[in-house]
């Protein structure tokens, strides 16, 4: 708005100092002024033709996010095991916990739900995460909610799983992920510069079947 109410104004500034200028000579001059034969006003510089900006393909932009998102493949199916978070007090909360992973929207993005089960069967922990290609920054992106907790963040694919980031002031929430040979291993570790990494957090899952979520199931047209 305003960068728009700016260029506004310069018009409306332009086109006055032309007017007073083509008719400064009238007041200038006099009567002679008046019976001479004004001049023709001079003819206006056309602006410079801008650049057509068409819309992004859209089928271009998808076979990109498809790319980048097919190598996480490995991700894909349902998991169970254990995740065991150390609390403030050094004791440590362990939960069952289950994720389920697969492709939506045409393979174009991948979808994480993760559920951590009480030892009396609670769900004490459930959280959703979407990893898609973000164009424009030509790099996989991760979405997550948690909690009533949400945020987006780098994730970077490596050899043999993932890593993902969370920058919390100087210091910076660090998970990486090992998936090989139907396992799933994970760590969070808080990385302060100059310090020993600290580790809060482990998951250790097996591969326990495929899944057809989120994308089976999808309301008919009729």
């Amino acid at each position: 708005m305003m960068n728009r109410n700016l260029i506004l104004m310069g018009a409306g500034i332009l086109s006055a100092a032309i007017a007073m200028a083509l008719i400064a000579p009238a007041f200038a001059s006099g009567s002679a002024a008046a019976t001479a034969s004004p001049a023709p006003p001079a003819e206006a510089a056309k602006p410079a033709a801008r650049p057509t900006q068409g819309r992004p393909d859209p089928v271009a932009m998808m076979a990109a996010q498809k790319q980048a998102i097919a190598p996480l493949a490995f991700m894909d199916g349902e998991w169970r095991g254990t995740a065991s978070t150390t609390l403030p007090d050094g004791s440590k909360h362990v939960l069952t916990q289950t994720e389920r992973v697969g492709s939506f929207l045409d393979g174009s993005v991948k979808v994480i739900e993760g559920r951590g089960y009480e030892a009396d069967g609670r769900v004490g922990f459930n959280a959703l995460g979407i990893v898609y290609f973000d164009n424009a920054r030509k790099a996989l992106r991760f979405q997550a909610h948690a909690m009533g907790n949400s945020g987006e963040y780098s994730f970077k694919q490596t050899a043999d799983g993932f890593v993902w980031e969370i920058p919390a002031g100087p210091m910076t929430i660090r998970y990486t992920a090992t998936i090989k040979g139907g396992e799933w291993h994970e760590v969070g570790d808080r990385v302060i510069p100059g310090a020993p990494d600290v580790r809060f957090f482990e998951m250790n899952l097996k591969r326990i079947g495929d899944s057809s979520w989120p994308a089976a199931d999808a309301v008919a047209q009729e």
